[in-house]
């Protein structure tokens, strides 16, 4: 029993002591007498750049005229046209009544991947299908998008 005791306050008297070393440590902290010098509101960041690859006015509508469109028959009755810039890594997206210029991304699995990141709108194309996303609201807009050539049936080749 007296050990028992012993050990209870040999702890005690560390639980003591070991806070008042501590403080012992610590290196003084200088007297703070005078103010603190404020600080110069921080400037507004300049503009940023554009992207590289983003020359266009994401506002201003792509003009389209005399280019063939491809339309494309979605899900739910949803209708987008494709317009083929001269720059190829470039598309106008007609969507609701609107053209959206959209820039190639590259991408490791070798679909087609369009975006207008200003308005948040993804196109994906793969051979079997097309799909329209919406990134800042995190939706599918259009799905199983298929041109006229998409949806013709495969022919057999009969050798």
């Amino acid at each position: 029993m007296k050990t028992v005791s012993a050990i209870l306050l040999l702890v005690a008297g560390i639980g003591f002591v070991m806070p008042s070393m501590a403080e012992e440590t610590k290196p003084a902290s200088p007297a703070k007498t005078a103010k603190p010098e404020k600080k110069a509101p921080a400037k507004k960041a300049a503009a940023t750049p554009k992207d590289a690859h983003s020359s266009h006015d994401d506002d201003k509508e792509p003009d389209v005229t005399g280019l063939s469109g491809t339309p494309y028959d979605c899900e739910l009755g949803n209708k987008l046209t494709i317009y083929q810039l001269a720059d190829k890594d470039q598309i106008a997206l007609q969507w609701n009544k609107r053209l959206h210029h959209m820039d190639r991304v590259t991408t490791t699995t070798g679909a087609n991947r369009f975006e207008n990141t200003k308005k948040g709108l993804i196109w994906i194309g793969i051979p079997a299908k097309g799909m329209l996303l919406d990134s800042k609201k995190g939706q599918q807009l259009a799905n199983e998008c298929k041109s006229l050539e998409q949806m013709a049936p495969k022919s057999a080749d009969k050798s």
